[in-house]
């Protein structure tokens, strides 16, 4: 009995040893094993054997990315103003040794390590300049970060500023600061408008008066146009009518000469004409200069008068 008591003793310490050595390891942990209280191995996901009693593990760690949020800090600015600033940090985990025995607790450790690199960021800056460059705060605080945490196995992945908590009296003036600026913006956009229409308007008028006086132009030469083929016309009329007297003289001519009259003929004609001229009631008369030769001398020319003047008697 006292055997049976024995044997079933040892199984159940057997049992015990064996439960105690396997270890099971959940996704994205890990589990640090001491022997003999240092350190001996990591454990990774799935089943992990180790010795009861003389292993150990230490603590286990999370591979995913955690977030922590960083409790509200006070902080003044380069221009003096009292802020509040509010952040949440995402990071991970990447040496567990590191993480285990670099420092006793990395998640408090990077809570005071952000409040120190937020006050030496923010106290460089002024509140413009925190309020419209949240990207570079976050970027410096993340470099601060990972320097003082690459000794601890832990990455800082980002840095994100949840709220800036900024006086009252700072937020009545931003206000109305930012109502002055937006009636500026809107004066300034209504000048603008106005300037636009302004040149506008004048750049219709200008083409207004570019084009009447382009249409007067054209008018003008249409009218020079129209003008000089009216005077081609006439000219071409005149020409056409001294063409057309000067084919009747020429035909005239052509005919006397088909008649047969000589230069006596002729001559008796002028002296008939001349006559006729005598018994006018000019005292002067232009005699050409043709006829002065045909009649000879000066003194028929008195005959005749002569004679003329006595037959009227």
């Amino acid at each position: 009995m006292v055997g049976v008591i024995v044997f079933l003793f040892l199984i159940i310490l057997i049992v015990i040893v064996i439960i105690k050595g396997i270890r099971i390891v959940p996704q994205q942990t890990v589990a640090i094993v001491e022997r003999v209280g240092k350190f001996y191995k990591t454990l990774h996901a799935g089943i992990n054997i180790i010795i009861p009693i003389i292993d150990n593990v230490r603590s286990r760690h999370d591979l995913r990315i955690q977030q922590e949020k960083v409790p509200s800090q006070s902080v003044i600015t380069k221009d003096n103003v009292a802020i509040g600033v509010e952040l949440a940090t995402f990071f991970s985990v990447v040496d567990p040794k590191l993480a285990t025995y670099g420092i006793a607790n990395y998640v408090q450790g990077i809570h005071n390590i952000v409040a120190s690199a937020l006050r030496s960021t923010i106290g460089k800056m002024e509140l413009d300049e925190i309020l419209s460059n949240r990207d570079r705060i976050q970027a410096e605080l993340r470099q601060a970060l990972d320097n003082a945490s690459e000794n601890w196995g832990v990455r800082i992945d980002r840095v994100e500023i949840l709220q800036l908590e900024i006086p009252i009296d700072i937020q009545t003036s931003m206000e109305k600061q930012m109502r002055a600026e937006r009636e500026k913006r809107a004066n300034i956009l209504q000048a603008e408008g106005e300037k636009q229409a302004t040149v506008l308007r004048a750049e219709a008028q200008q083409s207004a008066v570019i084009l009447a006086a382009e249409a007067e132009k054209r008018r003008q030469i249409l009218d020079a146009e129209a003008k000089q083929k009216s005077q081609e016309l006439e000219a071409l009329g005149r020409a056409e009518a001294i063409k057309l007297v000067a084919n009747a003289e020429r035909s005239r001519i052509e005919a006397l000469n088909e008649a047969g009259l000589n230069s006596e003929i002729l001559t008796y004609k002028s002296f008939e004409a001349l006559s006729e001229m005598a018994r006018g009631e000019a005292s002067t008369i232009f005699i050409p200069t043709d006829i002065v030769s045909t009649l000879g001398s000066v003194g028929t020319i008195a005959k005749v008068f002569n004679l003329d003047k006595n037959s009227d008697k």
